[in-house]
Parts: structure tokens; sequence; C-alpha cells
């Protein structure tokens, strides 16, 4: 266990989540431009298909947890560990999302705004997460989940989502490492989800961008266009462990 003082209060790992909202969007976007956008890192995106890779947008009501309650959104991609070599290369839906995930892809976080400055200093330095501040405004109540984002006074995105249909737990529960980079220096963030009340659906996703960079970022992904899958999970668990420097 490493304990680490973050604005004089102790926070030990690994660090746990005992109840949070989720909800998630995920598009396939034009690989090279995902390389382009995570060139900083030094790590590669998964084609999941030829030419395309993974983003996936979510936003968080963070309740009961180490860190305290807050809201969080998240724009990750799907990558290949720098120690795993290639991905093979196989066409079809078959082999598209499947094949990565046996062979250990993880999550690299690109974008990660939050709205209190607890989890924002804990989340940088604990395990490198790139988190900002920023006005996120959830409405989760109703049968439809929608996040605003602003920052700077600058509309980010507006993100919409209409769950699907329930899916049993084990189906969404996930074990993976999050890769962060920051200041030079990627780190491997193991971190498992244990998903309550989940629900799934192709597509069900609508975005409106603004005029912020990270608007522009998505843009050049594609965006806005139609999402792959939207999950949405009522409750859900996380443990986050210690960060190991690559």
């Amino acid at each position: 266990m490493a304990r680490h003082l973050i604005q004089g209060r102790e926070v030990a790992t690994p660090v746990r989540v005992q109840d949070a909202m989720a909800c998630t969007a995920s598009y396939l976007v034009r690989a090279d431009a995902a390389r382009a956008v995570i060139a900083y890192s030094g790590l590669d995106v998964v084609e999941v298909f030829p030419g395309k890779a993974l983003c996936t947008l979510a936003f968080l009501d963070y309740t009961e947890g180490d860190l305290g309650a807050y809201h969080e959104f998240g724009m990750t991609f799907l990558i290949r560990p720098p120690e795993a070599g290639p991905m093979p290369r196989r066409r079809g839906l078959r082999h598209g999302l499947s094949e990565p995930l046996r062979a250990g892809a993880g999550l690299f976080v690109h974008w990660l705004p939050v709205d209190q400055g607890f989890t924002l200093e804990a989340g940088r330095t604990i395990w490198g997460f790139p988190k900002e501040l920023a006005d996120i405004d959830l409405r989760v109540s109703s049968p439809y989940k929608r996040c605003v984002v602003r920052q700077d006074g600058r509309l980010v995105l507006d993100l919409l989502l209409r769950p699907g249909v329930p899916v049993p737990a084990p189906a969404l529960t996930a074990s993976t490492d999050a890769y962060t980079h920051q200041d030079g220096v990627t780190r491997r963030v193991p971190w498992s989800v244990t998903p309550r009340g989940g629900r799934v659906r192709p597509a069900g996703a609508l975005i409106r961008l603004g005029n912020h960079p990270v608007a522009r970022e998505l843009s050049e992904l594609g965006l806005p266009g139609g999402a792959l899958l939207t999950a949405t999970a009522a409750h859900v668990t996380m443990r986050f462990e210690e960060a190991k420097t690559l």
C-alpha cells in the first residue's frame, strides 16, 4: 500500500469508488487522426477495423469514494500496450473488438476534466491523469442521460444518451489497464470496474460540439457522427491501483 499526501489529507492506494453512475458512448474514428491526437504519448491506437480506432466518451457522477463526490468527463482511446508488439490485422466484425481485448489492449486517457479541486490534484499526483477543472453539468435523473461540458466559458460538447436494454453485470465488468502521460512520463494504472443496473445499445447517442480545442480534436476524428455503442450503469464500484511508470 502506497500513501500520498493530497491537500493535507492522506490518500492510500488502492483508491476505491464505492458508488458512481456512469455513461459511455464509443465511436469508430479515423485511426490516422487518433494517432495524431495522442502522438505526444508515444502510444499507438488499436485499429479495431482497418483504418478505424475506438474513441470512448464517458461521463460519471461520483457520489461516494475515497476522493469524494464530483463530476467527471473522459475522452479515451483503445491502445496497444507498448510491450505487446503489433496487433494481428484481421477483417470483419467478429475480430474487430474481441481480438484486441483478448490481447490485453488498454485505455489511454487523453482528457479528463473534473469539477472539484481535490480529485484534480489527487488524479494528477497519484496516477498522472490529465485532470483539468471544467464546468460539467450532468442530467442523469431522467430516462435520457445528458452531459454538458464547458471550460473557460466555451462549450466543449453537449452529449445526450438514450439507455438501451438491461444486461447482466458480468457483461460489463472490466479489469484492464488505463494509461496516462504527463510531463514526459507514461504510466500504467491497473483499474477494475464492477457495474450494476447496466444497459447497452447500438448507437443511441447525440452529440453537439462547441468551439473549444477539444471539440476541434473530436471534429478531426470524425465527430459528430453515429456512436457504435452506448452503455449506462446506474451504480458502479471501482478500484485504482498504484501507477507503474513505463
